[in-house]
């Protein structure tokens, strides 16, 4: 079976849900897709516990109750994995494949945390700041666990109060940027009332936990067998100088890099590692269009604006998506900003050693990476980024790592079934199917 819709889009957090909203008020017959069972997002997730620190809930519930208003068509847990021939997807669920033609697309899938490799940090209980969050909100009891959070973004003092909320016990809080990078920001907040605001109440609810910049996990080991101070035992460089703390979790993550791996696939142009797109939020692929994180990390109510101008713009409702043009542009003046604070130090450069794995799903170490001089060699020589993840993790981590441009997405760019393949290309209906099924069988 294949759905004709005349907007499709891709990816139910903030920026999808916008888009779709607008895009079905304006008359649009609207698909809203996303490899989730619920809409929202890693952001407006919701979990079996409440008490998680500043919470996004009268926002999330608005635009949920606009949705359910607008009658767009819900698509949850599907994960597109291909597009066969041009205005198709193609998505499975549950090991079943089916294709998705649209008139518009409207490309939202988001962003995700960048991790950097220093020594231990794939051993239990060592996950990234968003995990650990979405795990809390998933039911994780945390009471009286000790924990550090480590790397880089605003996201480091909402997830402290979260845990906070949850009993846990926030050791520390570890920001890479120095204090001169983020006062500029601080004090640029005077621009944004809402800012400040979010930012007292996130500072409130963590105002007795250790707050130091210019620091970063250098190594972490599980304790001893005798060890009775902790499970884990992290060491921190914090402003130059190295301590080594106990604690049952640490979770690190060094700010967000956007998903644009859906958008390449389809021939999107991009630029400084997003998805470059007009006034319109259109793609240099007419009829694609591209809203939220995956054009350039700018926060929630960024990503809502540009939603709804995507949405309006694909349903030929122009004027109505000029009247938000003001208001992405102040809202992106503070995405720069917010981009300048957390600029990654090259000190972190320094932190794997060649015994340390660069790709987790293939246990290739750094070493052996770091002797090719591309990406594309490393793959081939390595099977670095080759692995499920299909390069998500490794492959940000040598950009920043190595100045690597990291290339050559191809389907599908989620695990799929061979099955699911072959339906996939099925749907585009190929002259020579013998050279399909020889390539599948290989």
């Amino acid at each position: 079976m294949t759905l004709h819709l005349e907007t499709l889009v891709v990816g139910s957090g903030p920026a999808g849900i916008a888009a779709a909203v607008c895009a079905a008020e304006s008359g649009a017959k609207v698909g809203l897709i996303d490899d989730n069972p619920n809409t929202g997002g890693q952001i407006w997730r919701t979990g079996v516990k409440s008490g998680s620190g500043v919470s996004h809930g009268q926002a999330a519930a608005k635009w949920r109750g606009r949705l359910l208003a607008a009658r767009v068509t819900p698509l949850q847990g599907w994960s597109v994995f291909d597009q066969p021939s041009p205005n198709t997807l193609c998505a499975e669920r549950s090991g079943e494949a089916d294709s998705f033609r649209y008139d518009n697309l409207i490309l939202a899938t988001g962003a995700r945390e960048r991790f950097l490799p220093f020594p231990g940090w794939t051993l239990p209980n060592v996950m990234g700041v968003g995990a650990i969050q979405a795990m809390v909100k998933g039911g994780l009891p945390m009471r009286g666990k000790r924990v550090v959070l480590a790397g880089s973004g605003p996201l480091l003092l909402a997830v402290a109060a979260s845990l906070k909320a949850a009993g846990a016990i926030v050791v520390c809080v570890c920001e890479q940027a120095s204090v001169s990078q983020l006062l500029p920001f601080a004090l640029s907040l005077i621009a944004t009332p809402g800012k400040i605001a979010e930012g007292i109440r996130y500072k409130a609810a963590t105002l007795e936990i250790p707050f130091h910049t210019s620091s970063w996990p250098v190594e972490i080991q599980t304790a001893s067998m005798n060890a009775s101070d902790g499970s884990l035992s992290v060491t921190l460089s914090i402003d130059g100088n190295l301590k080594t703390i106990a604690c049952d979790y640490l979770a690190c993550g060094f700010h967000l890099a956007p998903n644009i791996e859906l958008p390449a696939l389809l021939g999107c142009e991009l630029a400084n590692g997003a998805v470059a797109v007009n006034e319109w939020q259109e793609t240099s692929v007419p009829g694609v269009y591209c809203a939220g994180e995956p054009t350039g990390i700018g926060g929630l109510e960024l990503s809502l604006v540009e939603g709804q101008i995507a949405g309006l713009a694909a349903a030929g409702k122009a004027e109505l998506a000029r009247g938000l043009f003001a208001k992405r542009r102040r809202l992106s003046r503070f995405a720069a900003r917010l981009g300048a604070a957390f600029a990654l130090r090259p000190e972190l450069k320094t932190l794997p050693e060649d015994e340390t794995l660069l790709c987790r799903c293939e246990d290739v170490p750094y070493g052996a990476v770091r002797k090719h001089l591309s990406w594309r060699a490393a793959k081939l020589h390595t099977r670095c980024g080759m692995g499920p993840c299909q390069g998500r993790v490794c492959g940000t981590a040598a950009e920043f790592l190595l100045g690597w441009k990291v290339d050559s997405v191809r389907p599908p760019v989620f695990p799929a079934l061979v099955s699911s393949l072959e339906s996939s290309r099925a749907f585009d209906e190929p002259e020579d199917k013998t050279q399909f099924e020889t390539a599948t069988k290989i």
